[in-house]
């Protein structure tokens, strides 16, 4: 078969598709974490460890009651969504009005203690997680094999970060929300109710996390240290799009996973640095990000 720049295209094209997987989990989480900096201006550190957590929610169901992956999908978010709602009105509600860094820290604390406690309870070595009847297989693209389930991530992963973008941005719910943010005195005179608005939106972003946690069950193995190690290069793209941007999570989440795929190909010893790379020259040009608007 013919080779593309020297390469054939099944490596091509199959390390593209590896890069567009991951680029669809940078999305769907740094979605989450961009829509709770912006709106509730919280770096929440704790995200990874949230992402895990819907991870080892569906592996629990699963194991415990005999729930599989569709109900999972619906379940993991809630429960962890609800967690995070628990976090809010115990703990971070106590920070809106601090410096950015007292948040960091208090998540990264919690992020700790989640961690240590899967790991207490399950030693660090991953749970496997099968992938469901309907998903298995693949199809022969001719110039590549697409698997069903990496197939149904991409799929799922633009519908989710396209509906948030347009709850945020197109919606009545969506308004409220970033009014309540510049002005919550305002806000709460036309009767709606600010905190309780603030409180489901980092549950909600929570519960994004979550839901990226499940779809990752079955691609990778659910493990306790699945969230710390993604959360740094999360971080990064969250960066490079525009803290708090949510077409900038998007968007910069895609195009990293398909930039890192590429790398891998022509130069793997730089595919685990690319990001940051990207990340030091974006702060250079722009340093409120390619998407973000300066202070």
């Amino acid at each position: 078969m013919m080779e593309l720049i020297g390469i054939p295209p099944q490596v091509l094209f199959g390390q593209l598709l590896l890069g567009l997987i991951n680029g669809a989990f940078y999305a769907m989480l740094s979605l989450g974490l961009a829509l709770i900096f912006g709106l509730l201006n919280i770096i929440n550190f704790s995200h990874g460890a949230q992402y895990m957590m819907g991870a080892f929610v569906a592996w629990l169901v699963l194991q415990y009651a005999g729930i599989g992956y569709w109900a999972a999908l619906i379940i993991s978010p809630i429960v962890v969504g609800l967690f995070g709602v628990l976090l809010e009105r115990l703990l971070i509600r106590r920070l809106y009005n601090l410096d950015h860094l007292y948040g960091l820290l208090l998540t990264f604390g919690l992020a700790l203690m989640i961690e240590g406690f899967f790991r207490q309870l399950y030693g660090i070595s991953g749970q496997p997680y099968a992938i469901p009847a309907a998903l298995q297989g693949g199809t022969n693209l001719g110039f590549m094999f697409l698997p069903t389930y990496r197939a149904w991530i991409l799929i799922a992963s633009v519908a989710v970060c396209v509906a948030t973008w347009a709850i945020i941005e197109k919606t009545r719910l969506g308004a409220y929300l970033r009014a309540a943010t510049e002005n919550p005195t305002m806000v709460q005179a036309f009767g709606i109710n600010v905190p309780l608005l603030i409180t489901l939106t980092y549950g909600f972003g929570v519960a994004l996390a979550a839901f990226a946690g499940v779809m990752a069950a079955p691609a990778y193995q659910v493990s306790p240290l699945m969230g710390s190690n993604l959360i740094i290069i999360v971080f990064a793209v969250v960066v490079i799009g525009g803290m708090g941007s949510i077409m900038g999570a998007v968007v910069t989440g895609f195009g990293l996973g398909l930039l890192e795929g590429l790398t891998k190909v022509f130069y793997p010893e730089a595919s685990s640095t690319v990001i940051f790379v990207v990340m030091a020259i974006v702060l250079l040009i722009k340093p409120a990000g390619l998407f973000g608007k300066a202070a």
